[in-house]
């Protein structure tokens, strides 16, 4: 006599979730123990169970208590990474950070001075030539940049408020245009990069992971958006 298989497949498909509460379990673990020490009672005297018969279904319902405990392990390792992922977003209230975006803010104080948001570049890989381009809300260009050559990863720039001509332009926003290539002339993949300030962080809707709040003029952003802190 044989342990029913559509039980042993319950077993295995509830234990390949990672949402084993203990209540199934145990009732699984009862289920199987009932049919199991049921099959001892009613085996062919003359054909009874094998050793290692019963030695891998025992092995399956330790398979269960296991993933039980991997489940309740796995739940704290992931509660305790949420507390440090919230205490890390909340240590970055009031910084300014560079995340994905093109846009660059200027203001003209009235004693003259001019103030720019950093642009910036995240590269995919080492890049030979990188320009960048600011362009006005009407798309006329206002500045062209050399870059010059740049290793993979982040970079962060300033524009002086500037036009090709020397010439100081008017407080508002613009956005920058980035072009970058390779030794060979190949372009490079390229994400531009914004400076924006964390005004608070908030529960994503799904209640799941945590959002930035970056003001009304670049929204929202997860913490894994943030390619640098300045």
């Amino acid at each position: 006599m044989n342990i029913d298989t559509s039980v042993i497949n319950n077993i295995n498909s509830n234990t390949s979730t990672a949402g084993l509460s203990t209540r199934q379990s145990a009732e699984l673990r009862e289920s199987f123990m009932t049919l199991l020490i049921t099959q001892l009672q009613n085996q062919d005297p003359l054909n009874p169970m094998e050793n290692s018969e019963m030695t891998s279904q025992l092995a399956q319902i330790n398979t269960v208590s296991g993933i039980e405990e991997l489940n309740a392990t796995l739940n704290g390792i992931t509660q305790q990474m949420d507390a440090n992922q919230a205490l890390q977003a909340s240590g970055l209230i009031g910084k300014g950070v560079m995340v994905p975006g093109k846009h660059v803010l200027l203001e003209q104080d009235s004693d003259g001075s001019t103030y720019t948001t950093p642009f910036g570049v995240e590269l995919a890989e080492p890049a030979k030539n990188v320009k960048a381009t600011i362009v006005g809300e009407g798309g006329q260009v206002i500045r062209k940049l050399d870059l010059e050559s740049l290793g993979a990863g982040v970079h962060s720039f300033e524009w002086g408020g500037e036009n090709d001509q020397g010439e100081a332009v008017a407080s508002g926003r613009y956005s920058v245009q980035i072009e970058a290539t390779d030794a060979e002339g190949e372009a490079i993949e390229v994400t531009p990069l914004n400076y924006a300030v964390v005004n608070r962080v908030t529960p994503n809707d799904g209640g799941d992971s945590l959002r930035l709040d970056l003001g009304a003029v670049y929204g929202q952003v997860s913490l894994d958006q943030v390619k640098q802190i300045l």
